[in-house]
């Protein structure tokens, strides 16, 4: 299975980019799902996380409190180091499965971590949606109501920018609107089509 590697900072618009590729029939592993079903009501990695940051980190519900998660690991590298190496095998491992199961010409892994979690490593090529950052900024705050500072902390968890571009095969800008956005993944699909059916033979 030829795996495309997708990512791109927070509100670069990966998910606009990765419904376009699902258009033309292409399986899309997110590994942002993936790190949601481990952390699933019921599953090990919960009450792990429980046990080490207290049980008002659950929702009445038992399920995870993950504003509050993301509130308390921002806040404390330890804390965020510790949460890595407890969820980063087990999402590793559901990505592993999910990509086996895959029935698509090729498959897609969509990380916002593909170079900081070295998925990068597991996929034949890599696309990276690019925005300025002053325009990532923006963006963050606009949808998901958080401050600038709150976001400013999260791209500074993330690569910089500059070091995702030397990681990128392909590079979507994604500042032109959704025509363009239209026209760069039809160009991209054909081409990993072919690169896909390379592999394929040689295989």
């Amino acid at each position: 299975m030829f795996v495309l590697g997708l990512t791109g900072g927070i509100g670069s618009g990966k998910t606009a980019v990765s419904d376009r590729f699902e258009t033309y029939g292409i399986d899309v592993i997110d590994a942002d799902l993936c790190s949601r079903v481990v952390v699933e009501k019921g599953r090990p990695a919960l009450t792990q996380i429980a046990e080490h940051f207290g049980s008002d980190i659950l929702l009445p519900s038992g399920e995870l409190d993950r504003a509050e998660l993301r509130t308390r690991i921002f806040a404390d590298p330890n804390e965020k180091q510790w949460l890595e190496s407890l969820l980063h095998p087990l999402i590793g491992e559901e990505v592993f499965n999910q990509i086996c199961a895959a029935k698509s010409p090729y498959a897609i892994l969509a990380s916002p971590l593909l170079v900081e979690s070295g998925q990068n490593a597991i996929c034949d090529s890599v696309v990276v949606v690019d925005v300025p950052e002053a325009l990532q900024i923006e963006r963050t705050c606009k949808r998901d109501e958080n401050d600038e500072a709150q976001v400013k902390r999260i791209m500074a968890s993330q690569a910089s920018r500059e070091d995702r571009l030397k990681h990128a095969d392909n590079v979507i800008e994604n500042t032109a609107g959704l025509d363009h956005l239209d026209h760069e993944v039809e160009r991209l699909h054909a081409i990993y089509l072919e690169k896909a059916a390379e592999k394929s033979v040689a295989s």
